[in-house]
């Protein structure tokens, strides 16, 4: 059975604590295929689609034939909006088109829980106690980070949204912070790290699965191993806080 070892720091770097998730009760296996179509669908959805380029019927000029078919040692040409001439329009033109197309829900959420377990299969999960400042202060989360050593593009998760968060990390270039419950496949394999709160790492565990569940499949699992291996019932149970 797979477990991933989280160390939880605070505000200055230090080590304060340690929490254990088993990845496999959160997700049985990583569907390469299903993130890669969420991730396609996320970015299909932020474009514009407002592209345009005209035609041969909408640039301007006569539709006059050029010069008469034969007798001039010419290539035989048309009007001069023709595609193969400069200043003509397009062959093939763009026009507008909405780019927007959505997977099933049951499968943006599983992709969600499958990219949140690739982060901690990756160690690229750090938990940190608390993350809070009294008035809107980029020097101070800089400090912050710079205490967790974090030098790459960072995710921030908090438990909801708080303004002087929010308007703390926005000047930070590659800094991304958002409330746990606005979490998808995208937003969390995008950035190199994922920098969560305690309170938003129990929110997004106890959304995918509940305390008592995570027990019982805990229990089933360890069963299993110690039936399979004929050894006793395992280590102690380490289960996310209601």
């Amino acid at each position: 059975m797979s477990s991933v070892e989280l160390t939880v720091y605070d505000k200055s770097g230090n080590e304060i604590d340690k929490l254990t998730v088993y990845t496999e009760l959160l997700v049985e296996h990583i569907n390469s295929r299903l993130l890669h179509d969420a991730v396609v669908m996320y970015q299909s959805n932020l474009r514009q689609g407002s592209a345009k380029t005209k035609s041969r019927a909408e640039v301007a000029g006569h539709k006059k034939k050029m010069y008469k078919q034969k007798g001039t040692g010419n290539a035989r040409a048309g009007h001069r909006r023709s595609g193969v001439r400069r200043g003509g329009g397009h062959i093939f033109a763009k026009r507008p088109r909405n780019w927007f197309f959505r997977l099933p829900s049951k499968a943006l959420k599983k992709a969600a829980r499958m990219a949140f377990v690739a982060k901690l299969n990756d160690a690229q999960v750090i938990l940190i106690d608390t993350l809070a400042v009294d008035a809107p202060k980029t020097k101070e989360v800089v400090q912050i980070l710079n205490a967790l050593k974090i030098n790459e593009t960072v995710l921030v998760a908090i438990e909801q949204h708080n303004t002087n968060l929010y308007k703390s990390f926005r000047n930070i270039e590659g800094v991304r912070i958002l409330p746990v419950s606005d979490l998808n496949a995208y937003e969390i394999l995008r950035p190199k790290r994922l920098l969560m709160t305690r309170l938003a790492y129990e929110s997004l565990v106890n959304s995918i699965i509940s305390p008592s569940d995570y027990e019982k499949k805990l229990n089933e699992l360890k069963s299993e191993t110690a039936t399979a291996t004929g050894t006793g019932t395992g280590t102690e149970i380490v289960t996310p806080s209601p």
